[in-house]
């Protein structure tokens, strides 16, 4: 088994109502498939079922079983769910899945190639090294001769031979018209022997031990030639006028065109203008007359849809009189007359549903005058319909009249047909449709048969083709009427088989077609499906099953003309195919041939390394890609013979299967028609003469030419040279290379091709130069088509030959000084690593094919193998072409792993991340593209996001890639950045450093997928590095889980100005640095970023309020304990008028505006408690104060400092004094935009109720906190969102502070009980447990909104419109906005349940679900309310007052952090309602992060947004990355 970083893993992700059954997904056995969940499919119960056998067990194609689910991290989410399937079998499978009642919500189908073998020691022949030749086998003569004629292939280099059946032939000899499926051809014996199966498969044997060959045969199952004597004795199998009555009309038409053959034959219609030998437009003319005055009117193919009227009128007068109602349950008392056609297709035979006539036809009264009228009515009904019917066969007539017209012109009169003569019975005007085995009689006596079923069945449907007709319909069956209107292209040899449903429907015909399959798989290593297109695809699914029972790794080839790739990919999929036929004949110039060599395989050179485990992508059908078919024109009639070699080679170069037919190498100048042709091939003589028939040598033709094109391509596909490149050099020359991506070597072939006989076609005489990249090697072959004097051609009677005047001089392996097509080769340098040699041709004339193998200059090809060799570290997949380096740079002596172990969370927020803004203050920025854009990061990341969607797609046209290959300046930047820095981040620096140093002296083409392959090695290095300093949380989560991880590494870094103010110089684990601006020594302690790029680097990089709401998530659940610490004690050093700063500045501009930062802080000093071990330690760390009392100018470190438990207690005690200030420098200094009283801030506690209250009508002390900007919309200075009085979340999070510090007291370890407060002029002591019982007390009372206008509490029922909710605060000045329904509710229920009923909080959680739940985020506004607007759009500026100038930025725009907080509420309440309603949260809550986890994988950003539009549209003002976004979704996930 492969160790797990080599096997080949494939994902398939699911997505619900996604049906992939048109989709091809081809792998390799070997490989493992991985079924995982898509967004629409995560959090629910999803049952993957498929086909593919269980290990032992046999493939059944009805047989399905359910995979089960491995999580590996366990619990918490559905992103690394996967159901596998371990594939080592080949075949067609296939699988679907469903959820909760939905058995099937998608599915689809995966192929399995075969595994093929040759040679005595069992090697495997990879697909892509097939080289196959057709033989017909009627041509090859007698069994003992066979060697002889196979030899030739073998000479050629073919490794495969396609026999057309072997069985024996109907009596029109075609080789696809089979008498008996289960009979070798007696032909193939001599006098007195009769060969068996066996000794064909003993032969064939032989060919792949000791020839390295293998052979494969057809399977016909459309049909059997007409005289086969089993479809005499059943003719059941076939389509015939008793199990097929639909058919009845047409045998009509076909026995009326059979006399009318006759009659002309004989000349009875010369003198109406219709001779036996027609040559012109006026007979094709006479001949639609005769249709249509002769013999459309005589044989009244009408009379088969029509009613009898007067019988039909009878019936219902009879009814009418006996007072018979309608069936309702039949008529469904619909008015609307019913004809139903006869199932016997008889003349006259369709008859009236009576039901339906006496709903349509109501006679007003019972009196024999009333039904009369209504019987003529009906009568009138009819005779119309009648007519109608007659109109439709009218143009059915018409349609065979140009069937039937087409017809005789292609076989008559077309150049290309094959001009019959004249019409007689052997060659009659047009094939007959239908077998007919009586003797001649009149057309009267042929008509009386019908109704003689013993004859009847023995009348049988002849099988054929119809043009553009859908492949996925029969077109014998009813429905069609192709037979009727002469629309199918016939093949009178054969007779069409009739499968019906299943085996129960025909069991000789399917019993008989299985075993005709079981022989071929039994003695053939693969099979063409003939005619796969009009085959059943039932039938040839069971088929195929049979014959895969019998050889697993059969190798299955078709040719498709469905016209449709999705078509073509039913049949692939269904099947199991293997490879398509593709055919060179179909390009019309050199340029189309060079496409479809691009088309059909490999990958462009210098394509990107793509990991081990990568997603399942749909694929095109892997191609057998032949010079030409064998049923199809000659191409030397059709281009040049001068052509065959040049097109030849432009197909040997295509990266996939290859072949040819026999006859094409020997210059044979005509179809070898399967049907005509009775010579034999020519047997292999290596000393034959050039013109000898029957024999064959490598001077015949081309084939010297063909054997070293085939060795050449299967070298190319064994030794990896999996990368194409095909450039068109001039109209007739086509450059093929083929480039090997682990040794670097090339091989290019330049086709001078011949499209044009060069007799009648002027060729340029010069010839461009080509510019070869690299160190030619040598001349692989050159060859050349020359004419010899060996006579011209002349159709030999016995044997199959060629044009002796055409033969190839080669030369092979060669230096290119001895080449004689090379005029010269001079070596032009395009700078340090790129050599580029420069070919003048000679004698390039058209019909000539030079091939070079290139390398890259030495010294380029030793630093490829020694940059291959350091990249091993990373994957063992980089050891081919590997060298090892003998003199190691100092750089690169330590592996990467080991020295990004000495990095820290903070260096590898420089090495992977900083946006622009972060990095402009060490005076750099983010590179920029030239012509496309600037990178997201100036660490790995920003190119890594860039990269993930470039190499998938090998989209090496992409800017980025552009910009390696023009220059070093993105190598020179990644690794520089890093250099100039300190410690082991430098030496990250030097190690890229060195690994670009043999970049930068490759050829330039490559540079892309090399410094991808550095980076990537990189990155995951970092990563790994990353969770290794992280909690075990993360280190065994999930990738959901270890991505939102990364938003810590992002957001928390440390900037060239400290962003934090200093901690306690007591402080152990405190970093400090040398600054870079002033040389002191300074504390460097990590930031924690509100969100990229706006709040990034200045003093608009920390906030109170962001960081305390993404610290928990960021860095408590990530083990960043210290980081956390010093977050909180540096914040609690700027703690002023018993509050947090909003906008920390650093502390010195640091805004008090806000009133709930103070509780986030609180809340997140009670939750590092919680997480951290020893935790309660950080209460009695010291805190050096900056402002001691509110006044003071700010204080230098350790001049006052405190307990964090006192500074705990002065924001406590403040709030029960009541906070009343202004701010300092108030105007627009501080805030353009705020009105003179929002400088105003207060806060208390409501005596009344114990709830946090304050705030004013004229600013914003919550997160929603928009400031009016536009005087055109006259909001400017007034807050969208004041939420004044009590915020509920405000009040939650006051109450769980509270809460918390009476736990902390009971067990002596907070020194206060209770605060000492002064109020109306008396000095009073509130304890904290009086306090937190009032809060607990008053909470429902005053937030809950019941909707019953009788409810007492309730003291404005009449502005309640949303019931069964908490309000959004208490105590608003505009009492309105008490009663608006926002998400903000839900956070008081995650830090304070205890406040709220789980009944009430399980109410108002469904209200918020339905109303304000989107995609990604949470509406900020019931949609409901009128003020509602869900896009955010700060640059406008109109006169709407709601809107303009972002106004709405919390009135409905979609915020992310609170969807965090929704979905943890649900859960906790969850629980508190039973099992059934938490498992049906836990789905929820999965299926709505499954979202993020998409948005998150596919962000460039790797971050999660600040906030949506509506619907989760993309808002282009939000933060591109938001640090509280990420962080509680990271919450919702530990909560899991």
């Amino acid at each position: 088994m492969l160790p797990q970083h080599m096997k080949q893993i494939r994902v398939l992700l699911l997505n619900d109502k996604e049906n992939l059954e048109r989709t091809l997904f081809r792998l390799e056995q070997g490989f493992e498939l991985q079924f995982r969940l898509g967004s629409s499919l995560q959090g629910r119960r999803v049952t993957v079922h498929t086909n593919y056998p269980a290990s032992g067990q046999r493939f059944q194609r009805d047989a399905f079983r359910v995979l089960e689910w491995n999580n590996p991290t366990g619990r918490e989410d559905d992103s690394d769910k996967f159901c596998f399937l371990d594939l080592k079998t080949a075949g067609s499978f296939q699988f679907y899945f469903g959820h909760g009642n939905t058995n099937r919500s998608g599915g689809g189908y995966i192929v399995v190639d075969p595994v093929l073998r040759v040679g005595a020691d069992d090697h495997v022949l990879p697909l892509d090294c097939i080289t196959i030749q057709t033989y017909l086998s009627k041509c090859l003569g007698r069994l003992d001769d066979w060697p002889d004629r196979l030899r030739v292939a073998k000479e050629s280099g073919y490794n495969m031979v396609h026999f057309t059946p072997l069985q024996t032939l109907g009596e029109s000899r075609s080789c696809y018209s089979l008498a008996d499926q289960l009979s070798l051809n007696p032909e193939f014996s001599p006098k007195g022997r009769s060969y068996s199966w066996k000794d064909l498969g003993a032969l064939v044997e032989r060919m792949k031990k000791e020839w390295n060959m293998l052979c494969i045969t057809d399977v016909v199952y459309n049909h059997t030639a007409a005289n086969s004597l089993w479809i005499k004795q059943h003719p059941e199998c076939g389509y015939n006028l008793v199990n097929s009555p639909h058919l009845r009309p047409a045998w009509v038409l076909d026995r009326a065109i059979w006399h009318l053959t006759t009659r002309v034959a004989d000349g009875r219609y010369a003198a109406k203008g219709l001779p036996a030998d027609i040559t012109n437009e006026t007979h094709l003319n006479a001949i639609r007359s005769v249709l249509w005055q002769d013999v459309y009117p005589q044989i009244r193919l009408w009379e088969f849809f029509q009613v009898n009227v007067s019988n039909a009128v009878e019936q219902f007068r009879v009814l009418l009189k006996e007072g018979t109602k309608p069936d309702r349950n039949k008529s469904a008392g619909k008015k609307g007359l019913k004809i139903i056609q006869d199932t016997s297709y008889r003349r006259y035979g369709n008859t009236v549903d009576m039901d339906s006539a006496l709903e349509t036809f109501v006679p007003r009264s019972s009196s024999p005058q009333h039904i009369e009228e209504c019987c003529d009515s009906l009568k009138q009904r009819l005779n119309e319909m009648n007519g109608e019917q007659y109109h439709i066969v009218h143009q059915h007539q018409e349609q065979a009249a140009n069937c039937i017209v087409g017809n005789v012109v292609y076989e008559r009169l077309a150049d290309h047909g094959p001009k019959l003569g004249p019409v007689s019975r052997k060659n009659p005007l047009v094939t007959r449709y239908f077998t007919f085995t009586c003797e001649e009689m009149t057309l009267e006596q042929e008509m009386q048969m019908l109704d003689r079923p013993e004859k009847m069945r023995h009348f049988l449907a002849h099988n054929g083709w119809v043009m553009a007709d859908d492949p996925l319909r029969n077109f014998a069956e009813p429905g069609s009427n192709v037979y009727l209107r002469r629309e199918l292209i016939c093949w009178g040899d054969s007779v069409k088989l009739r499968y019906g449903d299943g085996p129960q429907d025909c069991p000789y015909l399917w019993a008989h077609m299985q075993k005709y399959t079981e022989i071929t798989a039994k003695h053939f290593h693969g099979i063409r499906l003939d005619n796969c297109h009009s085959t059943p695809l039932h039938v040839a699914e069971a088929m195929l099953d049979a014959a895969r029972a019998a050889r697993p790794n059969l190798y299955v080839i078709a040719e498709l003309f469905t016209g449709s790739e999705l078509i073509d990919n039913v049949f692939v999929n269904r099947l199991g195919i293997t490879s398509l036929i593709r055919e060179a004949m179909s390009a019309g110039d050199s340029h189309e041939e060079g496409r479809l060599v691009y088309r059909y395989g490999g990958e462009p050179v210098g394509a990107f390394v793509q990991p081990s485990l990568r997603p399942l992508v749909p694929s095109i059908a892997h191609a057998m890609f032949l010079d030409i078919t064998h049923d199809n024109e000659c191409p030397i009639q059709l281009r040049s013979a001068l052509d065959s070699l040049p097109s030849s080679a432009v197909v040997s170069m295509a990266c996939c299967a290859t072949g040819s037919t026999r006859g094409y190498d020997e210059l044979v100048p005509h179809q070898i028609s399967v049907v005509k042709e009775e010579r034999l091939y020519a047997r292999w003589s290596p000393a034959a003469a050039s013109s000898a028939a029957g024999e064959a040598c490598t001077q015949t033709g081309i084939i010297a030419g063909k054997l070293a094109l085939n060795h050449l391509h299967q070298e190319l596909a064994e030794h990896g040279f999996i990368q194409v490149y095909v450039d068109q050099v001039d109209a007739d020359i086509v450059a093929v290379t083929r480039h090997s991506p682990s040794t670097h070597q090339s091989v290019v072939a330049v086709c001078r091709t011949a499209f044009w006989n060069p007799k009648t076609h002027q060729y340029p005489s010069n010839v461009p130069p080509m510019f070869i990249p690299g160190k030619i090697e040598e001349v692989v072959l050159e060859v050349r088509t020359v004419e010899r004097g060996a006579g011209s051609y002349k159709k030999d009677d016995s044997y199959i030959n060629g044009m002796p005047e055409y033969t190839v001089e080669i030369q092979e392996h060669i230096p290119l000084e001895e080449s004689s097509l090379v005029k010269q080769a001079g070596v032009t340098s395009k700078g340090r690593s790129e050599f580029v040699q420069e070919i003048t041709f000679q004698k390039l004339t058209p019909g000539s094919v030079i091939a070079f193998r290139v390398s890259l200059d030495p010294q380029a090809q030793q630093l490829v193998g020694v940059l291959r060799y350091y990249l091993t570290q990373f994957s063992p997949k980089y050891r081919k072409g590997s060298i090892t380096d003998t003199n190691t740079p100092p750089a690169l002596q330590k592996p990467l792993a080991h020295i990004m172990s000495k990095l820290t969370l903070a260096d590898l927020n420089i090495l992977l991340f900083r946006c622009d803004s972060e990095e402009q203050e060490d005076g750099g920025g983010c590179y920029s593209i030239p012509g496309w854009e600037t990178l997201k990061y100036a660490g790995l990341q920003g190119l890594i996001s860039v990269l993930a969607d470039v190499r998938p797609n090998n989209d090496l046209g992409h800017p980025l890639c552009g910009n390696l290959r023009q220059g070093d300046w993105l190598i020179d930047y990644v690794s520089n950045r890093l250099i100039h820095r300190e410690g082991p981040l430098a030496q990250v620096g030097q190690w890229l450093a060195a690994m670009f140093d043999y970049l930068k002296h490759i050829p330039r083409y490559l540079i892309p997928c090399y410094f991808d392959a550095i980076l990537v090695g990189t990155y995951t290095t970092a990563l790994d590095a990353t969770y290794k300093l992280m909690s075990s949380f993360i280190q065994n989560g999930s990738s959901f889980v270890c991505l939102l991880a990364l938003g810590s590494v992002q957001m928390c870094g440390v900037g060239r100005f400290p962003a934090l103010p200093p901690v306690s110089l007591d402080m152990d684990d405190v970093p400090y640095r040398l600054s870079p601006v002033s040389g002191q020594k300074e504390q460097c302690c990590v930031s924690l970023s509100a969100g990229l790029p706006h709040f990034s680097a200045g003093i608009f990089r920390c906030w109170g309020r962001d960081t305390f709401i993404a610290l928990r998530g960021l860095m408590l659940l990530t083990g960043r304990y210290t980081e956390a610490r010093n977050i909180i004690l540096a914040f609690a050093g700027t703690l002023r008028h018993g509050l947090i700063p909003n906008l920390l500045g650093e502390g010195r501009c640091a805004r008090y505006n806000c009133r709930d930062a103070v509780w986030w802080w609180l809340q997140c000093i009670q939750d590092y408690v919680t997480h951290v071990p020893q935790g309660l330690e950080i209460l009695r760390c010291p805190v050096t104060r900056m402002y001691p009392t509110d006044d003071s100018e700010p204080c230098k470190p350790g001049e006052v400092e405190q307990h964090l438990y006192d500074v705990i207690q002065e924001a406590l005690q403040r709030h029960l004094a009541g906070i009343s200030f202004r701010e300092r420098n108030a105007g627009a200094k501080i805030d353009m935009n705020m009105r003179d009283e929002g400088f105003n801030v207060s806060a208390m506690v409501d005596p009344e109720t114990g709830f946090v209250t304050g705030g004013n009508r004229f600013n914003c002390g919550t997160w929603m906190d928009k400031m009016g900007e536009s005087d055109r919309a006259r909001n400017k200075g007034m807050p969208a969102t004041p939420r004044d009085g009590a915020a509920v979340e405000i009040v939650g999070l006051s109450k769980s502070t509270v809460r918390w510090v009476v736990e902390l007291h009971k067990k002596g370890l907070f020194p206060y009980s209770g605060a000492k407060i002064h109020r109306d002029g008396k000095e009073v002591s509130i304890s904290y447990a009086q306090w937190n019982s009032q809060m607990q007390q008053s909470f429902e009372a005053g937030f809950w909104v019941s909707g019953d206008p009788e409810d007492p509490k309730e003291k404005h029922p009449d502005l309640v419109h949303k019931k069964g909710i908490y309000k959004d605060s208490y105590g608003a000045s505009s009492p309105w906005c008490d009663y608006q329904l926002r998400p903000n509710f839900t956070i008081a229920m995650v830090v304070a349940p205890e406040l709220f009923t789980p009944e009430r909080a399980w109410k108002a959680l469904e209200v918020a679900q339905t109303k304000l739940l989107g995609p990604l985020g949470m509406k900020t506004l019931d949609p409901d309310d009128m003020v509602y607007s869900g896009v955010y759009d700060n640059a406008l500026d109109n006169d709407n007052y709601n809107l303009a100038r972002g106004f709405n930025y919390h009135q409905g725009p979609e915020w992310l952090w609170p969807v965090g907080y929704f979905l943890r509420a649900k859960l906790y309440f969850a629980k508190k309602l039973g099992e059934e309603t938490y498992t049906q949260t836990v789905t929820l809550v999965k299926n709505v992060l499954s979202k993020h986890y998409t948005h998150l994988e596919r962000s460039q950003w790797k971050g999660l947004p600040e906030l949506t539009n509506e619907n989760g549209q993309y808002c282009p003002f939000s933060c591109e990355t938001q640090a509280w976004s990420l962080a509680t979704v990271l919450e919702v996930l530990h909560d899991l």
